[in-house]
């Protein structure tokens, strides 16, 4: 079955078709048992016979199954799996093997995962049921918000989006990211009329292969297009933050460019030139007015730039939970209050939920599941004993259906997709924190196994960004700021330590950074940690202080690598042996701490 999807042939999105489509949700979100057992049903009918699913379900006639039954047989039957139980058969298909393996349908494209987690990219089945999907949340959430917060129609979006290059495999599939595959693809275009925004961008500035190229060219017309934008989106908060970083440097060559009708020498390629020429002419009024607006910008250090170029935005709009969480603050910094919206749930493998609630500032957010979306299950994690000396940094139990799961309990999602995907762990932890009509709205809270850990010390993503705050409390009133930051739990010598990793903006003395790292050190509450300092099992942790640049040259290394832009999270804990040798390169200072050198 296909997801449920708005007429296309309408080429306007007037107030009529977001209420339908808002009315659709409310009616599916009131129904999510029955619903996600039809959906569960459609995908095994779908691909009924496939290679994965023969020796669980081979002998079962399932089309003349109840539907209930059928659910409780797939979850009895089949077992929870991880990515890679599935990678063999990716594999196969990779190579040009076009039996059903996984799907019934031929899978011609597949999408590749950043890797910024996990240290390796994942190939991930996509098909023209991941386009739709794509499509129906984006106009969800636009309908959403546009009920807060209404754009002019016909207005412009300054969107900081990149495609990346794709290749062919062995079997002549296409390979590339996810959000590619959805920038080149009919529904992306639909989008544009249905949310009723045109970008300022042309595709060849998307896909020009250079990201720095195409930043440049994005703020260039966003610039151009200044009082006709509505709102600015990025897939993730890091890469508006990047833009306006490079903003600050560039502005003086962009405003040239403006006032003459020319691009900047650094735009090298012909179909990019071309594509940007065709657009802008010499505006030498626009050109003045931004100039002066940029002079009084640098002397408060780039304060309100984004209300002060783009009068008539209504909002940022982008990822800004879990790790892109640090990049808040430097984002308000630059938008003076206009509000932050972050943007729906979703991974490589399936969209997950939308943001109803588009008023709440990120940090409250919650994502209400669409049940139509996928087959989703949930495992009730606990957090594991403190003194455990188990590497599992949650105790498990059984899966439970959506319809099961209950207020306050953190789960692991688990999905069974329409692209080939049975019972798979997503790796999310993510609480339950209420419910839309029948559907959970859902906090995400980590990454799973993404922890600093030497021995029975557990602490998690979130953890990190609650110490690294209250670090920067320090570093703040010294009048500097963190750029970014990442660490890595270094256990080649004993006993092992904590090393983070800052880099940072402004002239600190040292003794402000040993108030720092000491700051850091006493405030990881995990008992595990606590207890294993008091008894030095693990050593005083360690701050590393980096040179100017460091994370834009690991952002160059995966970008090499073959990561979009759009799929880029530092991360913000490490045991990659390139990303490592970068830091370590690039460490300036290193001060540890004397928290607990008096116990």
């Amino acid at each position: 079955m296909e997801p449920t999807l708005l007429n296309n042939n309408n080429n306007g999105c007037g107030n009529s078709e977001y209420e339908n489509i808002i009315s659709w949700f409310e009616d599916v979100s009131r129904n999510t048992g029955s619903v996600q057992t039809q959906i569960l049903c459609n995908i095994l009918k779908q691909n009924h016979g496939v290679e994965y699913l023969k020796k669980w379900l081979g002998n079962y006639n399932i089309f003349e199954m109840e539907p209930c039954a059928l659910e409780s047989l797939f979850t009895s039957l089949v077992p929870i799996a991880s990515h890679a139980d599935f990678e063999p058969f990716i594999q196969r298909i990779s190579d040009g093997d076009t039996a059903p393996l996984l799907t019934q349908q031929p899978i011609t494209t597949l999408s590749l995962s950043s890797g910024t987690t996990e240290g390796r990219q994942k190939f991930v089945p996509f098909t023209r049921h991941s386009a739709q999907t794509t499509l129906q949340i984006f106009t969800l959430s636009a309908a959403y918000r546009s009920r807060v917060y209404p754009i002019r129609e016909g207005g412009r979006v300054l969107e900081f989006i990149y495609g990346s290059n794709c290749f062919k495999t062995k079997g002549n599939l296409t390979v590339g990211t996810a959000t590619t595959h959805c920038y080149a693809s009919e529904e992306f275009k639909i989008k544009k009329q249905k949310t009723k925004s045109f970008s300022c961008s042309p595709q060849e500035v998307i896909f020009s292969g250079d990201y720095k190229q195409s930043t440049y060219c994005h703020l260039l017309l966003g610039l151009f297009y200044s009082d006709q934008v509505e709102f600015i989106t990025s897939a993730f908060v890091y890469s508006m933050v990047q833009a306006f970083t490079t903003f600050e440097e560039h502005w003086r060559e962009i405003c040239n460019d403006i006032r003459h009708g020319t691009l900047s020498s650094k735009i090298k390629s012909p179909k990019l030139r071309e594509a940007i020429l065709d657009i802008i002419s010499p505006n030498t009024n626009l050109a003045t007015k931004l100039q002066g607006y940029c002079e009084e910008l640098e002397k408060v250090d780039w304060f309100g730039l984004i209300p002060k170029i783009w009068p008539n935005v209504k909002y940022l709009y982008a990822i800004m939970t879990g790790s892109m969480q640090p990049y808040l603050k430097k984002l308000r910094h630059y938008a003076n209050g206009l509000p932050l919206i972050s943007a729906d749930y979703g991974s490589t493998e399936s969209w997950i939920g939308v943001n109803v609630n588009p008023s709440l500032p990120p940090e409250e957010v919650t994502f209400a599941v669409v049940p139509t979306f996928s087959y989703f299950e949930f495992i009730p994690l606990h957090r594991n004993k403190q003194d455990s000396i188990s590497s599992d940094d949650f105790i498990e139990d059984k899966p439970i259906p959506l319809s099961k799961i209950i207020v306050g309990q953190q789960y692991e999602i688990v999905l069974t997709t329409f692209t080939g995907l049975y019972r798979c762990r997503l790796g999310d932890v993510v609480e339950v924190s209420g419910f839309h009509n029948g559907t959970p709205k859902l906090n995400f809270i980590c990454r799973r196994k993404l922890i600093l850990t030497v021995n029975i010390d557990k602490n998690t993503e979130k953890d990190l960004q609650l110490v690294v705050e209250r670090g920067s409390q320090i570093l703040n009133k010294a009048r500097a700021e963190i750029v970014d930051f990442t660490s890595n739990a270094d256990v080649t010598n004993e006993p092992g330590h904590y090393v983070i990793y800052w880099e940072i903006k402004g002239e600190v003395d040292d003794n402000v950074l040993d108030d720092c790292c000491r700051e850091m050190d006493l405030s990881f509450a995990d008992h595990g940690y606590v207890v294993s300092r008091k008894t030095n099992s693990i050593g005083p942790l360690e701050l590393c202080i980096l040179e100017r640049g460091t994370f834009k040259k690991i952002l160059d290394n995966f970008i090499a690598n073959g990561v979009a832009l759009n799929q880029f999270k530092t991360p913000r804990c490490t045991n990659n042996h390139v990303l490592l040798k970068i830091l370590d390169t690039y460490t300036i200072k290193r001060f540890r701490s004397t928290g607990y050198s008096l116990n």
